[in-house]
């Protein structure tokens, strides 16, 4: 749609046919094949030339691009089913209700945000699939899965409002959740969060987008879990369907494109994506000196997806048919995306004589066309018939998932106040003029004063409007999104028949990584438990001891195991089945904490509870994917995170990117992530058999983050009266201020640094000083009850516990010293305390050199202690 570009002269000498007879030939032959023999034969033609061409390496593979016009050609199109006219008004309704709710907002508040370009640009998108394809759950479907674009939240939002889920109090408290009357009354009006939050609004949303690019990589791993749950025999997920609408924008982040091979490979036909390629992203064009649907035809089609594009509406049809020479597509390829979206911010005054004014036979194609005309000719994503179409095409497509891309224009119908404009992404004031002219342009039955006033529009509950949206919702299961968490509870086995030999080591040897192992075993084997158990690793499982694993239960595959593995004759042989539970997600953090949040949020989604235990090294887990372990909280995810090699000194010879010295300080500022760093095995024990109740039995919505030693060293039995004080966050290990009242320091302790303060205790015994020894098992859940103590005016647990002793505290750990300093201000009063930490960039070297070098060993922390009695 802009100038022609001058060629070169190598590209004009490529572009020159040396042979147009021929050439013609060779195209008549070819169209006579597809008549006589039809597609088939066709491709097998192709396939063949294409092979023969690389055997003569003459250079070339056929382009994965294909011309800027739509797949499914007019003729392919099914009949639309519903009635246009009522879909169409109920879109514009749509549009407006979301646009007032913004505006006002910032009417009201100026500083509250809100996007309305976004929902504009998608709105016809939403609204096919919510009329004619996204099932709710109900005794009759399992419900599809919908991940909606999150800066088009107000859309979904008005949608709510004219079902009557919402009420316009309601919607008058968008983005103001604390002031809202159901915040500080408790009933009347709630508020309604910026983006999806299903922690904030836990019956309505069920997945958080707001992230750029967690929403399509969770959709991928959900869409895979469902083949997980079908084949296993957990659920039958055949009929169910993960939809997708995400920006073109977003497409950028890597999460939205690493796991696209996996989606191909798994043949996840369950799967569609729309991606709404308005063009722009907050500040400019995505591409603008490019075309960012052609960049993402290739990619997609390249990764093994079935490609759908949706460029053109049906007002463009007429165009294409009295197009004989091409000149549209030829046109169409020399158009860069930020003329593209120059076109749609303005008139039809201006694409007249500049694209259409191009060339003569352009120009042909617009006679009789008024400016006005040209100015509506609609993109493929503001057709509804068109949507449908497409639509339809990806729900039938089997054996590959789907990427429809959706050509839109960013802000349709905002006219001059937003549509196509660089600032339209943070537009949320209109002018009286720019209102009366939307509701000019959407037909809206709006009077000049509602208008200007921002009045909400919902039609009478017996007009055709509404009893069409009713019914196309009954007719698919109900109103959605709609989030449910009715689900049967999960026996627990009692501790002892899955961990009596943690709590009653005797002082056996082992590291806790090893003692989990050996309970995660015995789970699987529970009839009740067991099959809910999914073990998730990312390509360690072998580093963490789960090969026996491998032949209990097998490592899940679509296609089960079509070779002999090396090692067959192994009793650790590696065993792919299609009934197989492990989860192996090779070297893919994000993918791994991506399975893990689907297999955690079953309980919701699919009314299932499952118990998912993802194993990795502690480092590569808060740090490398802490957003995607924030959204899985915002899904009130339930399920065991295992950081394992944890710490920053027990790793040795790893060095600065595999030491862990921070996990904990982050896993702290997740409200629902209870965070433990248990020492010995009968403390994990004590816990994990904790959180397995919490979660299947009393069913909160809560996560452990646990952390696991590779260390092996003496494993003390754990008495039953400290089990309590295990979950609290601290117990005595050793010291008895009953026999000893004048024990002159105190020392705490947590996981790998616990063994060398005990060793410290007993070097300060040697030289007549007294020590208490605490086993503090969760810092942050100490910091926790700190702070609600403080609030409720009542004595926090730690300094309960440490109210027997005299004397300065000295605590080490593992971790940054900012760990051991959360429960500063908990400690009993007047007593000095010293944190020891391993602040700083890790190192390769042994344990002991490390503990040294950080100054947390026993060594240290004596002299800590001494130069704290002074």
């Amino acid at each position: 749609m802009n100038a022609p570009t001058t060629l070169s002269a190598d590209a004009l000498a490529g572009a020159v046919d040396p042979d147009p007879q021929e050439s013609a030939e060779w195209r008549e032959a070819f169209t006579a094949l597809v008549a006589a023999h039809g597609p088939q034969r066709a491709r097998q033609i192709l396939d063949g030339l294409a092979q023969l061409a690389r055997q003569q390496r003459i250079g070339w593979q056929p382009e994965l691009s294909t011309p800027y016009i739509n797949t499914i050609a007019v003729d392919a199109q099914p009949a639309f089913p519903g009635d246009l006219a009522i879909e169409e008004r109920l879109a514009s309704l749509m549009r407006w209700n979301a646009l007032a709710m913004v505006v006002r907002a910032n009417h009201s508040y100026g500083e509250l945000g809100g996007h309305i370009a976004s929902y504009a640009s998608a709105a016809d998108l939403f609204e096919t699939g919510f009329n004619h394809f996204f099932h709710a759950r109900n005794e009759a479907h399992g419900g599809d899965l919908v991940f909606f674009q999150p800066h088009s939240a107000p859309g979904v939002y008005a949608r709510a409002y004219l079902e009557g889920r919402l009420s316009e109090g309601d919607l008058l408290h968008y983005r103001q959740e604390l002031t809202a009357p159901a915040f500080i009354d408790g009933k009347g009006a709630r508020g309604l969060s910026s983006y999806p939050h299903p922690y904030l609004m836990p019956d309505f949303w069920q997945f958080p987008t707001g992230s750029m690019g967690i929403g399509p990589i969770s959709s991928i791993y959900h869409a895979r879990f469902m083949r997980y749950l079908t084949h296993r025999g957990l659920l039958d997920c055949n009929a169910r369907r993960v939809w997708g609408v995400f920006g073109d924008g977003e497409m950028d982040e890597p999460e939205s494109m690493s796991a696209l091979t996996l989606a191909a490979r798994e043949k996840l036909d369950n799967l569609v994506w729309v991606v709404n390629c308005n063009l722009q992203r907050l500040d400019g064009p995505v591409r603008g000196n490019g075309r960012i649907i052609d960049e993402l035809e290739k990619l997609f089609a390249g990764a093994g997806w079935n490609v759908i594009k949706l460029v053109w509406g049906s007002d463009w049809d007429g165009l294409f048919a009295r197009d004989t020479t091409g000149a549209l597509a030829r046109a169409f390829a020399h158009t860069v995306d930020g003329q593209m979206q120059t076109f749609a911010a303005k008139d039809g005054r201006f694409n007249r004589d500049t694209f259409f004014g191009q060339n003569d036979e352009l120009k042909r194609l617009a006679q009789g066309m008024t400016d006005e005309q040209i100015d509506r000719l609609k993109r493929g994503g503001h057709d509804l018939v068109k949507i449908h179409a497409a639509y339809a095409a990806a729900a039938a497509h089997s054996g590959q998932p789907t990427v429809i891309l959706a050509h839109t224009k960013k802000g349709y119908g905002m006219g001059s106040a937003g549509q196509g404009r660089m600032t339209t992404h943070s537009q949320k004031k209109f002018e009286s003029a720019d209102l009366i002219g939307f509701r000019n342009r959407f037909h809206l039955p709006l009077s000049d004063e509602q208008a200007t006033s921002l009045a909400f529009y919902k039609p009478a509950d017996d007009s055709p409007e509404m009893q069409y949206l009713q019914s196309h919702r009954a007719a698919l299961g109900g109103a959605m999104p709609r989030r449910e968490t009715a689900c049967d509870i999960v026996p627990k086995p009692e501790l002892a028949a899955y961990a009596q030999f943690a709590v009653a080591a005797d002082g056996k040897e082992m590291s806790t990584t090893m003692a989990f192992v050996r309970m995660l075993g015995a789970l699987l084997k529970d009839p009740a438990l067991g099959p809910r158990v999914v073990p998730i690793v990312a390509d360690e499982a072998r580093t963490f001891g789960m090969a026996n694993l491998f032949k209990q239960v097998g490592i899940y595959s679509s296609v089960g195991q079509r070779y002999a593995p090396e090692d067959i004759d192994s009793i650790l042989s590696y065993r792919e089945a299609t009934d197989g539970q492990i989860l192996e997600e090779g070297i893919s953090e994000a993918g791994a904490i991506a399975s893990w949040t689907a297999a955690a949020t079953s309980y919701s989604v699919h009314g299932l509870a499952m118990l998912p235990f993802y194993i990795y090294y502690s480092m590569f887990g808060f740090q490398r994917v802490g957003d995607q372990i924030w959204a899985a909280a915002d899904q009130r995810a339930r399920g065991f995170l295992l950081g394992a090699t944890s710490g920053r000194t027990t790793l040795g010879g790893e060095g600065l990117q595999h030491q862990d010295g921070t996990s904990h300080l982050i896993a702290a500022t997740i409200p629902n992530c209870k965070a433990y760093d248990p020492a010995y095995a009968g403390e994990m024990a004590v816990i994990v058999d904790a959180g397995i109740r919490e979660m299947l039995v009393e069913q909160k919505d809560v996560f452990y983050y646990v952390t696991l030693m590779n260390e092996n060293y003496a494993q003390p039995s754990l008495p039953p009266e400290a089990h309590a004080d295990v979950l609290r966050g601290c117990y005595r290990l050793a010291g008895d201020p009953a026999a000893a009242p004048q024990a002159r320091v105190t020392l705490l302790g947590s996981g790998a640094i616990l063994t060398e303060v005990v060793k410290a205790a007993q070097q300060l015994a040697a030289e007549g000083i007294a020590a208490e020894v605490f086993s503090v098992t969760s810092w942050s859940e100490l910091a926790r009850d700190g702070v609600a103590c403080e609030a409720a005016a009542a004595k926090p647990f730690i300094a309960q516990q440490l109210a027997g002793g005299t004397g300065p505290i000295v605590a080490a750990t593992d971790y940054v010293r900012a760990v051991p300093e959360s429960v500063r201000a908990f400690l009993p009063a007047g007593r000095r305390y010293v944190t020891l930490g391993t602040d700083g960039f890790g190192r390769s070297d042994t344990r002991a050199a490390l503990r040294d070098f950080f100054g947390v060993d026993a060594a240290s922390i004596v002299r800590a202690a001494k130069a704290a009695l002074g």
